[in-house]
């Protein structure tokens, strides 16, 4: 039997992709391979189109989920595409906050990087060069700070001085003779000591006129952005909650029947307007916490403030040991306000970037359109629905068989995980797909561990007679409208997967029975990876010398053999030990003759004493 391989079937989904990205190209119309890829997954799951997994996809099928997928990127006006490309857009750019503060950390030490390695890697050989290079690490130090422009002469005077208080011209040669990895540590120390004493003058009204009061700009800017997001929240629940009134009347066969081609256009743009608004509610989330954050750094930084001022007072001189980890601790609280404003601005420029995907909304549904829809029609706030329902609450003792939550019972109650994101399943199924928030008073259903709320009590008994079927019946319904995977979070039940496009059944290990005709394509990247070009100092040794003859030679030379004497030595039972050879030069018997051979005689001294006879 064939087998398609799980290569070649990624290989023909690609394929797919790139003709749907050339076809809506050659229209006029550029879209991204992430949307692309999404809206074939939503197209071959939607059942009305009647790809089934577990057959091959033909030429001729292949063609029609081309032509269905192009139709629909094509059509700008709609509500579900406008949808779709909301939850892309926001899935690629939110993130946590420890991941933005992480990514603007990376992108600053990039930034530094050359003015960190022209102070490191270079070796001065004069004065005028280690003027030079102490000048770039004042640079470097209101660079990698964010206290002033490293273009202001006040700002750079400032800086230089401070610096020169902890780090002197006289020690920059020890400073450069220190390792790579030294240098860029003590840059980094020096650079919160800096930061701190600029922070402290300024406090203490001694400088700092060129550092800009961030708690003071937080604390402005925070409440201003809040409110915007809560206006703009308020504008899009405004919208839901009349398109809400207009599609339960529809659903209740009150209005006039000509006015049902509305039903659908209504549905998806109502689960545009309330994707916008969960968007909303979580930057919201993130701008109080900053503000919280923002109040904490405060307390902090006030008190550090006041403790370094207590050490210092009026004194000339101090230690050393006892300020200088009190300026680096302002350094890290002032570094704290500088991620908040990033975060600021990043929440508030995704935010910015979501309106123009509410854009049908003006297009489709005007007021001139509305207005007679809404006629006689009395539109409920989400916070009437739940005022109207609370006091109609279930007796848990009707559903002994069942697990109901109340919150005088249970503990945490208003943060429970509740499933659909709050949304009701009965309403959402025995509605046609509308969208009313359960309200948890009326009791909250716990069904294998997870939790499920209701817009009324009605709801909450038929729900808690069979809710697998609901629950099964609101994925059904996911597939029929991709939009509400992401809505109703129930992207856990929708793992990546393509269409079989091949010529008989995968048998892969990757699949199980119940998968044949599936491939599930994992998650994977193009990713890159660079280490430096000398992660340590170069040390050249000049003498060193990789030929072997070079090296004999250079032997041969120190040993000087034509002044030396082969010699050996034996210690007593040495020879036990091993076998000693030494080598002499044999004695020679040598003679000399000279040309001529003679004698030489000296003279013999007589003694002769006289007088001794009379």
């Amino acid at each position: 039997m064939f087998k398609m391989s799980h290569f070649h079937a990624k290989n023909i989904i690609k394929i797919i992709i790139r003709e749907i990205i050339e076809e809506c190209a050659n229209k006029g119309q550029q879209v991204s391979e992430t949307l692309v890829a999404f809206i074939v997954k939503a197209v071959v799951l939607d059942p009305r189109n009647e790809f089934h997994v577990d057959k091959k996809l033909t030429k001729y099928d292949i063609q029609n989920l081309i032509n269905i997928c192009v139709y629909r990127l094509l059509d700008q006006n709609s509500p579900s595409l406008n949808t779709i490309k909301m939850q892309i857009y926001f899935d690629m750019n939110y993130a946590g906050r420890n991941e933005y503060l992480n990514e603007h950390h990376i992108v600053l030490e990039s930034n530094l990087s050359p003015v960190s390695r022209d102070i490191t890697d270079i070796h001065a050989k004069n004065r005028q060069e280690l003027e030079a290079i102490y000048h770039k690490i004042v640079s470097f130090v209101l660079l990698c700070s964010g206290l002033g422009a490293s273009n202001d002469i006040d700002t750079v005077v400032e800086a230089t001085v401070a610096l020169q208080s902890v780090f002197p011209r006289s020690m920059l040669a020890s400073f450069l003779s220190l390792k790579r990895k030294e240098k860029e540590q003590q840059l980094r120390e020096l650079t919160m000591i800096v930061t701190g004493i600029r922070l402290y003058n300024k406090d203490v009204g001694k400088g700092g006129e060129s550092i800009d009061n961030l708690p003071a700009i937080l604390n402005n800017d925070i409440p201003t952005t809040s409110n915007q997001h809560e206006a703009e929240m308020e504008l899009s629940l405004n919208i839901a909650e009349r398109y809400t009134t207009i599609l339960e009347k529809l659903e209740n066969g009150d209005v006039n029947k000509d006015l049902h081609v509305y039903v659908d256009l209504l549905k998806e743009a109502l689960y545009n307007i309330q994707q916008h608004v969960v968007f909303l509610r979580l930057i919201t989330s993130e701008i109080i916490t900053c503000a919280q954050q923002v109040e904490f750094l405060q307390q902090k930084f006030g008190q550090q403030m006041e403790e370094l001022k207590s050490i210092v007072q009026d004194k000339i001189a101090v230690p050393t040991a006892d300020v200088y980890p009190h300026f680096i601790a302002l350094s890290h609280l002032w570094y704290g306000f500088q991620g908040e404003i990033v975060l600021l601005s990043v929440f508030n420029s995704i935010a910015t970037s979501l309106k123009p995907y509410l854009s049908s909304h003006a297009q489709i549904f005007s007021d001139n359109t509305l207005g007679p829809l809404l006629e006689n029609l009395d539109v409920k706030t989400n916070e009437q629905r739940v005022e109207e329902t609370s006091s109609d609450r279930i007796d848990p003792s009707e559903y002994k068989d069942h697990n109901w939550l109340f919150p005088e019972t249970t503990h945490n109650f208003d943060s429970l995980p509740l499933q659909f994101g709050g949304i009701c399943a009965y309403t959402l199924i025995e509605k046609n797909g509308l969208l009313l928030m359960g309200n948890p008073k009326i009791g909250i259903l716990k069904h294998n561990d997870k939790y499920y709320s209701f817009s009324s009590k009605k709801a909450a008994k038929t729900f808690a007679e069979n809710p697998d079927k609901y629950i099964w019946l609101v994925i059904e319904m996911a597939k029929q409208h991709a939009e509400l995977i992401q809505l109703l979070e129930l992207l856990h039940q929708f793992e990546p997967i393509t269409p079989y496009t091949g010529s008989a059944t995968i048998t892969s290990s990757t699949t199980t029975n119940k998968e044949k005709g599936i491939v599930r394509l994992g998650t994977t990247s193009d990713i890159s990876a660079q280490t430096e070009t000398h992660l340590l100092p170069s040390h050249i040794v000049k003498s060193y010398e990789w030929n072997e003859w070079e090296l004999r030679r250079k032997a041969i030379k120190l040993a000087n053999l034509r002044n030396k004497v082969t010699h050996s030595m034996q210690t007593k039972l040495s020879h036990l030990r091993r076998e000693n050879i030494s080598q002499v030069y044999l004695p020679k018997q040598k003679a000399a003759q000279t040309k001529k051979i003679n004698t030489t005689n000296v003279p013999k001294i007589q003694v002769i004493r006289h007088g001794f006879l009379t």
